[in-house]
This record gives C-alpha cells, sequence and structure tokens, in this order.
C-alpha cells in the first residue's frame, strides 16, 4: 500500500508517496504535473522500493521553485539522506523531471545507481522556446491555470487515430481528464517560477558525457515536445546508455503506454545488474 508523508528537506518540506522495497527507484513528475502521473507505475512496488516525490511547489510540497533546476537535484539528493536511504538509487524523470535527474547524475553521482531519462533532453532551451515560456508565464498570470491546461494537454498526448480501438480512446481520455486535474490544483506562482527555471537551465551535453551508470532512454514516437531525435543524440552522448522508441505515445510515456514502460524498465535494471 503506498504511504504519503512530508519529509523536511532543506529549506522545505516535500510531499513524498512511497510503496514497495529493494532497490530504490525515485520518480521524477514532469512539468506542471505532481507525483498523480505516476499512478499506473505502482505495480513496480512489488519489487523495487518506489520514492515518488512532489517537487517543491508542486502537489502537497511546500516552498516554490528555487533559483534552478540544479536546485530540484539538490532537493533530491536531501530527500533521499533524509529518508535514510544508503544505497545509490535509480533516479527516473519525465521532462522536467529528466532536467533534475540529469542535475542529480552529474551534482550527485553517488547516489545514482541507474538513470532513467524520459521524454527529455540535454540540450538547453533556444532563445526562441525561452521567450516563449516567458509569454506562457504572463498568460498563465492573466488568466489562470486553465489557460496552461489548454495550451499544454493537445502536446503531451498522442491522439488516437480514429480507427484506434476503444479502449485506447478511453485511455486517452481518461488521461486528459488526469492531466488537466493535476494541472489546474498546482499554484499560478509555482507554475511561473517554474517556467523561468526551466528556460534558464544550462545545457548538459558535456556534463552528461561523464555519467556513467547504466541509462535508459525512453521517447514516445509521438513526442512533440522533445521528440525521438533528441533522445537520439543523447544516446550518442551518454557512455552506458540504450534508447526504447515507444510507438503511439507521445510526451508522457510512462502514463500513456504504462505496461511497456514498466516492463522495459525492469529488463533494463535486470540487464544492468547482471553487467
Amino acid at each position: 500500500m503506498t504511504t504519503s508523508h512530508l519529509v523536511s528537506v532543506r529549506d522545505t518540506r516535500l510531499a513524498v508517496h512511497s510503496i514497495g522495497s529493494g532497490l530504490p527507484l525515485v520518480l521524477l513528475h514532469a512539468f506542471p504535473l505532481d507525483h498523480g502521473m505516476w499512478s499506473r507505475q505502482e505495480p513496480l512496488g512489488e519489487s523495487l522500493r518506489l520514492i515518488v516525490p512532489d517537487l517543491r511547489g508542486f502537489g502537497g510540497s511546500g516552498g516554490s521553485v528555487p533559483g534552478g533546476i540544479a536546485d530540484l537535484a539538490d532537493d533530491v539528493a536531501a530527500l533521499l539522506d533524509a529518508m535514510h536511504v544508503e544505497r545509490p538509487a535509480v533516479i527516473c524523470g519525465v521532462s522536467m523531471g529528466g532536467y533534475v535527474a540529469e542535475h542529480v547524475a552529474a551534482r550527485h553521482p553517488d547516489r545514482v545507481a541507474a538513470l532513467v531519462l524520459v521524454d527529455t533532453k540535454l540540450e538547453a532551451d533556444t532563445p526562441e522556446a525561452r521567450s516563449a515560456r516567458v509569454d506562457l508565464a504572463g498568460k498563465v498570470g492573466r488568466l489562470g491555470q486553465a489557460i496552461l491546461a489548454d495550451a499544454m494537454i493537445p502536446r503531451l498526448l498522442a491522439v488516437p487515430h480514429t480507427t484506434s480501438p476503444a479502449d485506447v480512446r478511453a485511455r486517452h481520455a481518461a488521461n486528459h481528464a488526469l492531466l488537466k486535474e493535476m494541472i489546474l490544483r498546482q499554484p499560478v506562482a509555482t507554475i511561473q517560477a517554474a517556467l523561468a527555471a526551466l528556460g534558464d537551465r544550462p545545457d548538459m551535453t558535456e556534463a552528461m558525457r561523464h555519467v556513467r551508470v547504466p541509462t535508459l532512454l525512453v521517447v514516445g514516437a509521438e513526442d512533440q515536445i522533445t521528440p525521438p531525435s533528441c533522445l537520439e543524440a543523447a544516446e550518442a552522448i551518454i557512455p552506458n546508455a540504450k534508447l526504447l522508441i515507444v510507438p503511439g505515445a507521445g510526451h508522457l510515456v510512462p502514463l500513456e503506454a504504462p505496461e511497456i514502460f514498466n516492463r522495459a524498465l525492469l529488463e533494463f535494471l535486470a540487464e544492468a545488474a547482471r553487467a
């Protein structure tokens, strides 16, 4: 059964949801979501210790997004200390969570047993992308979270074809509703601060050349935000990386294709353990 609690970390308290035992697996959510995006990974708790925080300012966590993505990575390391996780953990992040995971690997390599980067990239924002984030932050400030949900959800999810089976269309509708609920509950100030942090994040290409732990890269074949080419580029840079492209999925593979994602993650960790 999943347990939820608040953990004091640095200058705030993070809401953390955990289940299972064994090798620790930290799951870091995408922007502008929270731990709820990982609900379909609960079966992994049968063989792993899942640690699923709301990043600061999101969900049930206190504080606000600090000066940069690196500070969120330091929160993760501090959280592992606070939860008395002594062995290195598997650090997994989607999109913004992937940026945080990259910084954990670069800043706290002794805490990382393996790395899983999903629907993310190594490069910094272009000036155009940074400007778009500034514009979006302004719109959210004027119009609220709904404008963000309307702008982002169509780009987060792969759209089923008209000939897709009924269960595929039903899952898409459920995912759409879940994402809207999550986005609407995030504070406007958190959204704006996170957009600024995302726009200011550094290029991690050179840092990731030095990451030696086993790394799984996962991307949806229909990802509009970080398309497969982003992860193909990362595979060529990270020394011990392997890439999985998931057909029919968009920017949130663990939510859209949980069976494929969960199986691939377990197989990757089993292979890493044998190696």
